[in-house]
């Protein structure tokens, strides 16, 4: 199994476009820097997004296209607020409640139980309801992320596990190893938010 998947990768290294490269070296620098909550961050993600958006539709996960689309979007706004926005003060790591995550995983269900339904009929879509799920998560996450919610790191914590069956799935193995790799950078992300936590957050 170690040697099939060790020729899967070479074959699909020697396969992998230049444009999907690029995308993956943008993305690992955007979580890097918002990581270390860099500004810069966003203007990674703005470009490698808008990379993945032919990457994925070439593959034929649409959501994950349209999500990209998403993504360059969010990039500015992420940007703007972390600039300040409209008041020009910086945002601080907060928590969100039990509560108020609990809604956002019923929006993501039900979006994701519309979005499938229309993939199935009209598009030969790969994986609709897996693929919408996904896609309708990373938009709540990244939401989050904008906002400078800690909570966005257990978000992502799943749906990149999720993501990353998906594309082995879809022979995008370089993303595969990219999704990996974001696995190991959401427990070091989640330990250095954590710390600019408000000391009452933490006991939450």
């Amino acid at each position: 199994m170690t040697d099939e998947l060790a020729a899967h990768l070479a074959r699909a290294w020697a396969e992998t476009r230049p444009i999907e490269i690029l995308a993956v070296v943008l993305a690992i620098a955007y979580l890097l820097l918002a990581i270390r909550q860099s500004i810069g961050c966003w203007i990674a993600a703005f470009v490698s997004s808008c990379l993945y958006v032919w990457v994925f539709f070439g593959a034929r996960l649409y959501m994950d296209s349209v999500l990209n689309v998403f993504y360059a979007a969010m990039a500015v706004y992420g940007f703007w607020q972390w600039r300040g926005g409209r008041v020009g003060a910086a945002l601080a790591v907060r928590r969100w409640s039990g509560a108020r995550n609990a809604l956002g995983a019923m929006g993501v269900l039900g979006l994701s139980l519309v979005s499938s339904y229309f993939l199935r009929r009209f598009t030969p879509a790969a994986w609709p309801f897996v693929d919408s799920m996904v896609s309708w998560g990373s938009v709540f996450a990244t939401f989050l992320v904008a906002r400078k919610v800690y909570d966005n790191w257990h978000w992502w914590l799943v749906i990149d596990s999720v993501s990353l069956c998906l594309y082995f799935i879809r022979g995008l193995y370089l993303t595969v190893l990219l999704f990996a790799l974001y696995l190991a950078l959401i427990v070091l992300g989640m330990r250095e938010w954590r710390r600019n936590l408000p000391l009452e957050a933490h006991a939450a």
